[in-house]
Formats: C-alpha cells, structure tokens, sequence
C-alpha cells in the first residue's frame, strides 16, 4: 500500500527581531556574518570597524585605522584576518586578535567601495570609484597589486568571489564576471525590449563575463549558493537573477525602492528567497521560483542600507541609521548563549 507524499514545508523567514545594537559608530555603511556565522561585523561612518558576538551582541573589538568612513569587511576562512576598505582609498588588512593593522594597501586613485578575501585569503579583492578592481597578495610584503581589473568604465560598485570566478557590479550598469581558470570572455545584452544576446570570446590572460542591462547603475551583486547564477540590483529599483552559463534571464522581482541610494540585495541561504534593501525601511522577500513576493520585513522609518544572511541558518542581519538587527525564523532561549572568545573569532 503506497501512500502520498508529505506536502513540502513552506520555507521559514527571519521575521523575528531578536535584538537591536546601536553600534555607536556613525551611520552603519555595511553589515557582515563571518564564514560560519557566529560572528557579526560592522563599518561605520565614524572610520571604524566593530566585531560583534553573533548570540549576545556585545561588543568584542573594535578596529581603528582608517582616515575616513569603512564602507565593507570581510572576514578570512580561519577566522585569523578581516579586511576592510574605506572612501580614503586604502584597504587595510588587520590581525583579529590584536586589533592591529597587518597591512595597508595604498594603490587606488578613488574611494574603495567593496571588499572580499579569496577562499584561502591568499588575496584581498578590492572594488574602486576609480573603476578598477585591485588583487593583493596577503603573503607579499609588497605594496603594489598582483592584477589590476579596468574593464568598468566607471565605479565599481560591488564585487564577490567564488572558487575561480570573481564577480563585480559597476556605476556603468553592467555585472562582469571574470573566470580566471577558463580565459574566456562571454558578454551577454538584455535589451529594453527584453531581448537577450550573447556573444564570446578569448582572451589571453582572464576570462571574462559581462552582462549588460539597460538599467542604470549596478549597486550589488552576489552569486547563488549553488553557483549557478548571480543577482544583481539596479537603481532602476530591479532585482535580476541570471543563469550564468547561459546569461538567460530568470526572473526580474521588484516593489520595492532603489533609486538613490547603494542598496544591497542577497539569496538566503537554500537559495529558496531573493531579499533586497529597500529606501522605505523593509527588507523586501521574493520567492526565487514564483517571482511573487513572500515578505516584506518592516526594519525602521529610515532606508535600509546593508543586509547580510547567515550561510546556514535562517537569520538575517540589517543595517539602518547607526543601528544593526538580528533577525530569525524563531525567537530563541535567552538562556542558550555561547561562550565567546575574540581570539577565536574574525
């Protein structure tokens, strides 16, 4: 006798606030989770970077170093290193236990707007206003950068990496993946009329992937967890998801509002949601599939300028004014806290 199969969950959303910090360091400009979560990090206006406890919010340390505001960190895989960059043009590469500065890397002509580690943080990526993209070598004690990227034809706005690809979003409106294994390059044009083409070709050093919308400036990117696509976010207050192979356009979500500011859009993470910063003081939810929008999370009165989810479990981090917010699927045991130890954390 055979019987149905149980109908499948409907996927649980961070709509919980499960507590407030006030950073006290400006306005917050990004919000970040470590490699496994359990730790959070914020860049502030006021030219720091604080390390946060993930389960109890308290403050662990806080990083000073740069002359003007930290707009992105990130952290390396071991937990042993965080690198951040600022609008005065440096990316410095700091030692967690210590709160020292490791490395300050000199070398673009324009604030940095993006930072990221490679998977092994043997190179820091850096995203400029000076429209390139800057890889420095962690274990070179020289100051000048392994490849510089100068594709864009205007600010690089956002950038992220994955195994052997690196992917960026420029002021120029166009997403640029680089595949620095295959050395090709594969251009893809989605038309106002909504027509798609493509093209490819080789090059001799890198690959190169660029996508081209008629949308306007470029203010986030991101890749989906399996890797089989990337987002992108416009000012054109549009959502996108492409496949990546194919440069097909899957889906285009919108409602919310994005039209003046860099906002950042991610997936969560079983690629089941695509979430976005919007200008009106939400966290806006679609389902990736349906298109159809699951949620609007009501963060604050002010615009919601950074978000971060965690890579494995349902949480969310938000950033507005000078204030982060955790947020989950379920409010948890207050009792239930981890011992944290900043030599063990970012």
């Amino acid at each position: 006798m055979s019987f149905p199969l149980p109908k499948p969950q409907t996927p649980q959303l961070p709509q919980h606030l499960l507590r407030t910090i006030d950073c006290q360091q400006g306005a917050v400009r990004a919000v970040r989770f470590n490699v496994d979560g359990q730790y959070l990090l914020s860049c502030g206006g006021d030219k720091s970077l604080k390390l946060w406890s993930g389960s109890r919010g308290t403050l662990l340390k806080t990083y000073s170093g740069h002359g003007y505001e930290v707009l992105d960190a990130d952290g390396s895989f071991d937990n042993s290193n965080i690198c951040s960059c600022s609008s005065d043009k440096t990316v410095i590469l700091w030692d967690v236990a210590t709160g020292q500065v490791a490395r300050k890397l000199r070398g673009h002509a324009g604030k940095v707007n993006c930072v990221q580690f490679n998977e092994e943080a043997t190179v820091i990526l850096s995203g400029s206003l000076d429209g390139t993209v800057r890889c420095w070598d962690t274990r070179s004690r020289k100051n000048e950068p392994i490849q510089v990227l100068d594709e864009a034809r205007d600010s690089v706005s956002s950038l992220k990496v994955s195994k052997h690809e690196i992917l960026t979003g420029s002021v120029d409106g166009r997403v640029r993946r680089y595949d620095l294994r295959m050395g090709q390059l594969h251009v893809d044009f989605l038309n106002s009329q909504t027509s798609l083409f493509s093209c490819s070709s080789a090059w001799v050093v890198l690959s190169l992937c660029v996508c081209v919308f008629w949308s306007g400036p470029i203010t986030c990117v991101c890749f989906s967890q399996d890797g089989q696509c990337t987002l992108s976010s416009s000012l054109d207050s549009t959502v996108r998801l492409l496949d990546k192979s194919t440069g097909e356009m899957l889906g285009e979500y919108t409602g919310h509002t994005m039209k003046g500011y860099k906002l950042e859009c991610c997936l969560s993470s079983k690629d089941t949601h695509v979430l976005s910063c919007s200008e009106d003081g939400h966290v806006y939810f679609w389902d990736l599939v349906e298109g159809c929008l699951s949620w609007k999370l009501p963060v604050g009165k002010a615009v919601v300028q950074s978000l971060s989810f965690h890579p494995t479990q349902t949480r969310l981090l938000t950033a507005s004014e000078s204030r982060i917010q955790v947020w989950a699927a379920e409010l948890e045991d207050p009792d239930k806290n981890d011992d944290d130890n900043v030599t063990m954390a970012m």
